[in-house]
């Protein structure tokens, strides 16, 4: 049951003895994988970790109502162990720069470090929102750059660039969709939303005031337009539809859908999450998309996730422009790229805007790491991302489909994603078994049990930053973990075995989460 290995790389074994419960330290540390317990649990409140100097003066009699009344209970530390402390938790941690994220719809992939250098150019890093207009040229050239790469890139005819993620960005696109109804005197109420589309679009089209009508897949994990054709109709504002879709496939019926929802009147979104798929190869704007937002993070390389801020631009076609939020960017007649704010919107005839939909412009770090990602790659080098992801998620795909089961395997090739279930493993054994493996293995697991479309299912994303070697590396693990299960090794159902904590009561953790440090006695 081995795959091929085209690198030549070879696995090693470890001390099985050695990972084995019955094994001890006196510290709890095993090797250099050390223990670490709470900042509360190593310092205490009633020491400082500095000298702090007793003020000359008593405070303004204004301040007096803010002054604490109790000690903050925060625990006092040195300077070594506040280091070590945060150190350890570190080497806890995974990240891409340790290995691959193969979290499917999500394209966690390597951040070259020259997008953080010029992120960090002065200009760009000390920019402030509110500074006058006059001393924020160059970051406003550097958008309106950035505004002409995504209009070039997806055949549209203007972006807003303020949306600050994919949510936002479909909520600003289902506006823009309203506004342009509300402007015809329509009243429409319904979004249609395919089986394969993500999550977050039924719940941004219900946040938006729409009913929710959801349209079924095939059997190949495609759009039925049969079903989509009998469910339009006056009522319909329009389609939110993800392509490729969640299912790593691409719609191959998109041009033909996007014509059926325009013959009633209606307006086709497009998720652009997996844009990374398509990025130099198909334009969204010739399919007949009127609205896409694109996740910078997933398709142009800037940090994603961790809470941080976040950049979901939306482009628009034509018919949608007028209504885009302030500040907007679109191409005029002229061919330049223009950016439209208040006080030069009847200058381009841009007085149907629905709102804005943030304060500002957005998030000037991300605009200057993924510009400077397009840059360093050009035309032709984000042809290749494409290619390139859809080539690696096809190999994973082929060299894995023997041993987990491919429900659209047969369906052709995949694009950016390689969906597995867990309907061939056998009784007692599924996808969280395969997933708690892969930690044991060194990797982070892939998505799992989602699409929900697909029992069990296992959605594996490589992206293109990732090398045939550190592909077979990650084959040869999952095929590991797939081989125990259908062989019936119990100790699977243990795992992870070897990673700082075992498996966790993840239905508790989420139902009763403890969230804040009580003292020994919180549970």
């Amino acid at each position: 049951m081995s795959a091929p290995n085209p690198s030549g790389w070879q696995p090693t074994m470890g001390d099985a003895d050695y990972a084995d419960e019955g094994f001890v330290t006196a510290s709890g540390d095993r090797g250099l994988l050390l223990e670490e317990a709470l900042s509360f649990e190593i310092g205490s409140a009633e020491k400082c970790g500095v000298d702090l100097i007793e003020p000359e003066h008593e405070p303004a009699d204004a301040l007096a109502p803010f002054l604490r009344k109790h000690a903050p209970d925060l625990p006092g530390l040195t300077e070594p162990e506040a280091v070590r402390h945060y150190s350890r938790l570190s080497r806890l941690n995974y990240g891409i720069d340790l290995g691959p994220f193969p979290l499917g719809s999500c394209t966690m992939k390597h951040n070259p470090r020259l997008n953080e250098k010029v992120a960090r150019l002065p200009g760009f890093a000390d920019v402030h929102p509110l500074q006058p207009t006059a001393t924020v040229r160059g970051a406003l050239e550097a958008m309106q750059e950035l505004a002409h790469w995504l209009i070039e890139l997806t055949g549209m005819a203007g972006v807003a660039l303020s949306p600050k993620a994919g949510a936002h960005g479909e909520l600003c696109g289902l506006l823009c969709i309203k506004a342009a109804h509300d402007d015809a005197g329509e009243m429409r109420d319904v979004i249609l939303v395919p089986e394969s589309a993500h999550g977050t679009n039924p719940a941004t089209a219900a946040f938006a005031g729409y009913k929710v009508e959801s349209i079924p897949a095939t059997a190949d994990g495609r759009v039925d337009l049969a079903a989509l054709k009998e469910k339009l109709g006056p009522h319909v504002a329009g389609v939110m539809i993800t392509n490729p879709n969640t299912c790593g496939l691409f719609e191959r019926d998109m041009k033909a859908i996007s014509d059926a929802v325009h013959a009633v009147g209606g307006y086709v979104y497009c998720d652009g999450a997996n844009f990374n798929a398509i990025v130099g190869k198909v334009r969204p704007g010739d399919l007949g998309v009127d609205a896409m937002h694109i996740n910078l993070h997933k398709t142009f390389s800037t940090p994603h996730g961790g809470g941080g801020p976040g950049s979901g631009p939306v482009v628009l076609s034509e018919a949608l422009c007028p209504y885009g939020p302030l500040p907007f960017t679109e191409r005029t007649d002229d061919g330049l790229v223009h950016l439209v704010e208040e006080d030069n919107a009847d200058e381009f005839g841009h007085t149907k805007a629905f709102g804005r939909m943030t304060a500002f412009h957005g998030q000037m770090g991300m605009f200057t790491r993924a510009l400077t990602y397009m840059l360093s790659h050009g035309a032709d080098g984000l042809k290749q991302v494409a290619e390139d992801a859809v080539l690696n998620a096809n190999y994973v795909l082929r060299q894995c489909e023997d041993l987990l089961e491919a429900p659209f395997g047969k369906a052709g090739p995949c694009m950016h994603e390689a969906l597995f279930s867990d309907t061939n493993l056998p009784e007692g054994y599924s996808t969280l078994d395969i997933a708690k493996g892969l930690i044991d293995e060194g990797f982070h697991p892939m998505t799992v049990y989602f699409p929900l479309v697909v029992k069990g299912a296992m959605l594996v994303e490589p992206t293109e930053t990732e090398s045939r070697i550190g592909l077979d590396r990650f084959i040869a693990s999952l095929r590991h973990v797939a081989t125990r299960a259908l062989n019936g090794d119990e100790s699977l159902h243990a795992a992870p075995v070897l990673a700082p904590r075992r498996r966790l009561d993840e239905t508790l953790a989420a139902r009763k989460p403890v969230l804040v440090w009580k003292g020994e006695d919180s549970g």
